[in-house]
């Protein structure tokens, strides 16, 4: 007597959720099977059982739908538009503090003076971060950190991104002022472009942890932002090494931090508070130094 073949119902490439069916059919007293196809994983059953099985399946998926997972990065060209405001934003500076307005000193109130941070005019972080030495040092930045900040953006939002991103160039400052402490001056954004690139690093290792990694192979990301900064942040003269590894440093040990409470991008209202919180940041530093 020749055995009647199954009927197949559904086909999936998840084997969980072709055992997740075979469940349902079970508990529904019917006797399904499971296995593998040409095009996928094959749950299927007996011909006598199959308008039951299908009644039973449909009614499953119409009591538990399937949710898309949320996407771990921001999609659409918000990310781009943050790298665009960046570089806009610095040129915009860099023309009105040295070619536009001579009146103002605006390296002596604005630059990163160690020593003066260290007395405590905290917002010199920041608005050094805005000043630039001539043409070649604020294009340099620009074209990095458009690249950077974009990619973080990605991972965590424009709003966020941005947020984190002046944060860390703002926090590798203040270390480099409380490490030499007295007769170091600096300006320019390098500090916040490898605090984007130490961002990009700490996002990385909490995903590869989140995937299972383990041991050494976790670091990858922070070793090879490393191997970057090397690259690019020793390179030409009148370079601030110290404030090119902090701002790498801070970002790292930001990103993590991020990266494990934040597991994806917040919503675009969230983005929009982290973004006008950026900005009011900046001016509200600047009217400390003019004020």
């Amino acid at each position: 007597m020749n055995e009647v073949p199954e009927i197949p119902l559904r086909v999936t490439t998840s084997r969980k959720l072709a055992d997740e069916w075979a469940l349902v059919l079970v508990a529904e007293g019917l006797s399904p099977s499971v296995w593998e196809g040409t095009q996928g994983v094959v749950v299927g059953v007996p011909p006598e059982e199959v308008e039951r099985a299908t009644n039973a399946l449909s009614a499953y998926e119409s009591e538990n739908p399937v949710v898309p997972p949320v996407p771990i990065e921001w999609r659409g060209s918000a990310p781009l538009y943050a790298a665009l405001v960046f570089s806009i934003l610095l040129l915009d500076f860099f023309f009105i503090t040295d070619v536009w307005d001579s009146e103002i000193r605006w390296t002596e109130v604005g630059a990163a003076d160690a020593a003066l941070i260290v007395q405590g005019e905290w917002w010199r972080t920041v608005t050094a971060l805005m000043l630039h030495a001539d043409l070649k040092h604020v294009l340099g930045n620009v074209i990095a950190g458009a690249i950077f900040l974009h990619i973080v953006c990605r991972a965590m939002g424009p709003g966020l991104g941005g947020l984190a991103v002046l944060m860390a160039g703002a926090g590798g400052n203040l270390v480099n002022a409380f490490f030499y402490g007295l007769l170091h001056i600096s300006i320019g954004a390098s500090t916040a472009v490898f605090g984007a690139l130490g961002l990009m690093g700490g996002i990385g290792v909490v995903r590869r942890r989140r995937r299972g990694a383990r041991g050494r192979h976790v670091w990858v990301p922070i070793v090879a932002g490393l191997a970057i900064l090397a690259m690019l942040g020793t390179a030409g003269e009148r370079v601030d090494l110290l404030g090119h590894l902090f701002g790498f440093l801070v970002g790292g040990g930001l990103g993590i931090v991020i990266g494990i409470v934040v597991s994806r991008p917040p919503d675009t209202r969230v983005q929009w508070v982290f973004g006008g919180t950026t900005i009011m940041l900046i001016g509200a530093c600047w009217g400390f130094a003019l004020g």
